[in-house]
């Protein structure tokens, strides 16, 4: 006699819940109008028209506040890239046990409960990464499978959500942590006075978010339906770090948002008819604000289909890019306000490859 189960329970058992998102910011912050006297300082000796063009930039960014793990001060002076690291390696620590013993404390849950994490960071260097130094500040067991992932910039927030995924949907039963951290002022690069360094010193900020994930049928929250990602070809150029003496220089090229745009159709539509669904269908947009002109094109574009990014828009007001981080910040928004069983999200991220990441969620 055979015994099959039911393909709702099968679903139900073998769904992977997203149980708990925190977020945590480092000490310092500024305003826009009050980093622009150090923005001055720095640009003390430039050529006056540049010096314009440069302050209509920060003033034109989009970014109200940003926070630092340094004083911004420290931001716009000579520290050398060991230091900067230093400060890098020393505050990271600090983000990421804030920002996991809260998710923990979300979700009722205890360090020993998970059994899977990833770390996720591409702003600075340690070896060994920050997820060992976490197992030994929290206590986690000594047999958690730890991963971490680097190297995939403003992508990799969601980046480290799919493979947990992919983890838990394997394993039933089992919960893990997602745990971002970056620090973009710490490769703020004094002596390039390049768009790119200018633009990113205009728009990132620095923060750290957890997202716990489960496929336990204890546990409860909104459901991973599926997951993809989707790589660019023949785009490695445009947008990355370039490793100098210095630290880590920025590359971002002014075709980013154009670029994501001729792609943007392919990117979405087959994603959501593969789940047998259209964007008529998705209640909610979880996307990284990038920067104001990619948030203005993907506004655009979701705008035309009669979707709002809003969430992503006060994001990046209020904390900036934070690269991987800031997708979690969106996203740990629509986990606070009230929504209705049944719900679609859509989760989008982009970063360099160039790729594009995406998550569809049941609430």
């Amino acid at each position: 006699m055979g015994f099959s189960l039911s393909m709702d329970f099968k679903k139900q058992f073998m769904s992977v819940k997203i149980k708990s998102v925190a977020t945590q910011l480092p000490p310092y912050s500024q305003t826009t109008q009050e980093t622009l006297p150090l923005v001055k300082m720095w640009l003390e000796g430039q050529e006056s028209r540049f010096q314009r063009k440069v302050i209509k930039i920060f003033e034109g960014s989009g970014v109200e506040r940003r926070y630092s793990i340094m004083d911004p001060e420290q931001v716009f002076t000579h520290t050398d890239f060991e230091s900067r690291n230093e400060i890098y390696v020393r505050e990271v620590k600090k983000l990421g046990k804030q920002s996991l013993e809260k998710a923990l404390q979300k979700a009722n849950w205890k360090a020993t409960d998970i059994d899977y994490i990833i770390t996720v960071s591409c702003t600075g260097f340690m070896i060994p990464s920050v997820d060992a130094y976490l197992i030994n500040e929290l206590q986690l067991r000594q047999d958690v499978v730890r991963l971490p992932v680097t190297e995939m910039g403003c992508a990799a927030g969601v980046s480290g959500m799919i493979y947990a995924k992919n983890f838990l949907k394997a394993n039933p039963g089992k919960r893990a942590a997602v745990v971002a951290l970056e620090a973009p002022t710490a490769t703020f690069q004094l002596n390039d006075y390049s768009m790119a360094n200018i633009v990113s010193a205009a728009i990132f900020g620095d923060g750290a978010a957890c997202v716990l994930l489960s496929s336990n049928e204890e546990d409860s929250g909104p459901t991973l339906l599926d997951e993809a990602m989707y790589h660019f070809y023949d785009a490695t150029n445009l947008m990355g770090f370039k490793l100098v003496n210095t630290g880590l220089q920025m590359i971002l090229d002014k075709e980013v948002p154009q670029t994501i745009a001729d792609h943007f159709p392919n990117i979405v539509h087959p994603f959501l008819e593969k789940n047998n669904k259209t964007i008529e269908n998705v209640d909610y947009l979880i996307f990284h604000p990038g920067g104001k002109k990619i948030v203005q094109t993907v506004e655009e574009l979701f705008g035309s289909l009669g979707k709002n990014i809003d969430d992503t828009k006060e994001v990046l007001k209020l904390y900036g890019n934070m690269s991987s981080v800031t997708v979690l910040f969106v996203l740990e928004r629509f986990l606070n306000k009230k929504t209705n069983p049944g719900d679609i999200g859509l989760m989008l991220s982009f970063g360099p490859g160039f790729s594009a990441q995406r998550i569809l969620l049941e609430f």
